[in-house]
């Protein structure tokens, strides 16, 4: 009975460590951070249709990641998407001529905000706002009009 028991908790230790990794696998899959800072600095950037974009999406600027969306709210007067960008600490020189850019990325189309930035010597602070943005493009609407403009051509 003894040896049983010992594969017994050979067995119980070896899926308790598989479901540990799935825990840590859906926490690095869904951009959830235990860890997560709230150290940086906000901007918020308007777009005509933010798509998809989701609280915690990356943002990045040259392809590294330098913060996350903190927030993504609706402003009634002007029928814009108002999105608040949590901005690493260390990443103080962000240009206050920068564009921002709604990208999907990956297979399963999840969204992230891409920066580049301009050439002004002024940097964005605190409460700052992007002024120069394009919004995320619709797959729906790019096939329907490429749709529509081949079957004007056919007709």
């Amino acid at each position: 009975m003894d040896k049983r028991h010992q594969i017994e908790v050979m067995v119980g230790a070896f899926m308790a460590v598989g479901i540990l990794a799935l825990f840590f696998l859906a926490m690095s899959v869904s951009n959830l951070n235990l860890n997560a800072s709230t150290e940086g600095y906000r901007l918020t950037a308007r777009f005509s249709n933010a798509g998809s974009l989701k609280v915690r999406a990356p943002v990045t600027m040259a392809g590294v990641r330098i913060g996350r969306v903190e927030a993504v709210g609706f402003d009634k007067a002007t029928y814009e998407a108002i999105v608040t960008l949590r901005i690493d600490a260390g990443i103080d020189t962000i240009p206050d001529d920068t564009f921002a850019n709604i990208f999907t990325a990956g297979l399963l189309g999840e969204q992230y905000v891409g920066l580049e930035p301009g050439g002004s010597q002024d940097y964005l602070h605190d409460g700052g706002q992007i002024t120069n943005t394009q919004s995320a493009l619709i797959l729906e609407q790019m096939i329907g009009q490429f749709l529509f403009k081949k079957a004007g051509e056919s007709g």
